[in-house]
């Protein structure tokens, strides 16, 4: 089972950090949106921020922006402290933006739109996104679906190569086909060199692109760690049938955890030693077993309980 680190990032990397956080914190009264968020996401890799609806994840990146000032302490976007607005403004020329919510001027068609954006930051990628992600140019933006106005967003926030690109549930309304397109063209990008972020409540997204993993619960940084570590820690997927039914009490160790037994099959999530678990596993009589990695969702579950699903307040 994953151990909680909060508090407990790495020391920042000022040579690599594109983004740099030190004990970053936002308040509204007693409310406590961001509690001292410490991590760094270096050049040429997608970061994942993950957590719930709530968690914090927008909050940050609003911070990150500079479109709301932290409470306390600060970060680094593309070196500018975020506390310095000149500075800031000057980075934000090499960043592209994609929020949760796209908030285009709907009477325009989408070709208006990204002349405008070009106007204030340059194009030279327009047409090759076009090709990609396909909306519909020369209609409003007020008869666009979702999927449509997200792949609109997708082009203005990459079009004027940026450096560093942040995203806020980027395939929010795109079909499976386009997420699939989205998620090649994110991989494309980081192997030449740019550094995403993007924050997500989508695990299976989050497990397949990114190469490092936050996640953030109720305002605080409790888990900073590699993909492939993450899942090590959180231990194998098992799945056992028995020759005869067993009673759970039995047949569980306290490695065990998450353990459904129905009938001559157990399910559980195992967290221990592979050598004690064969052990134990050749006390029965078995006629199939699976072993597997864990899904990022049942992580999640160690990290927020049973009654806390990804997407829920």
């Amino acid at each position: 089972m994953c151990a909680q680190t909060e508090n407990a990032a790495p020391e920042p990397d000022s040579e690599t950090a594109v983004l740099s956080l030190d004990g970053l914190t936002k308040r509204y009264g007693d409310t406590v949106a961001n509690g001292d968020v410490t991590f760094d996401v270096t050049a040429g890799e997608i970061f994942g921020y993950l957590g719930p609806n709530g968690a914090g994840k927008t909050t940050t990146i609003r911070l990150l922006l500079g479109l709301i000032k932290p409470t306390s302490g600060t970060a680094e976007v593309l070196g500018a402290d975020i506390r310095d607005r000149r500075a800031l403004t000057e980075a934000k020329a090499n960043i592209g933006y994609l929020p949760d919510t796209l908030g285009f001027e709907d009477r325009l068609t989408g070709r208006q739109v990204l002349d405008h954006f070009a106007r204030m930051r340059g194009d030279e990628r327009r047409d090759e996104l076009l090709d990609l992600f396909r909306p519909p140019l020369d209609k409003p933006v007020e008869t666009y679906s979702s999927g449509n106005r997200r792949m609109l967003g997708i082009v203005q926030a990459f079009m004027h190569d940026p450096e560093l690109v942040i995203m806020d549930e980027p395939t929010s309304g795109l079909d499976p086909l386009k997420q699939d397109r989205m998620h090649a063209f994110l991989e494309e990008e980081r192997d030449a060199g740019k550094t995403i972020f993007l924050s997500s409540h989508i695990l299976s997204e989050v497990q397949r692109v990114c190469d490092r993993v936050g996640i953030i619960r109720e305002g605080k940084l409790v888990a900073l760690e590699d993909i492939e570590v993450l899942l090590e820690r959180g231990g194998k997927q098992v799945w056992v049938h028995l020759a005869e039914p067993v009673d759970s009490g039995q047949f569980t160790t306290d490695d065990m955890i998450d353990v459904e037994v129905v009938d001559s099959t157990v399910r559980f999530t195992y967290t221990g030693e592979y050598n004690e678990l064969i052990a134990h596993l050749a006390r029965f009589d078995i006629e199939d077993i699976g072993i597997g990695d864990p899904q990022l969702d049942d992580i999640f579950k160690h990290y927020y309980g049973d009654d806390a699903t990804p997407g829920a307040e």
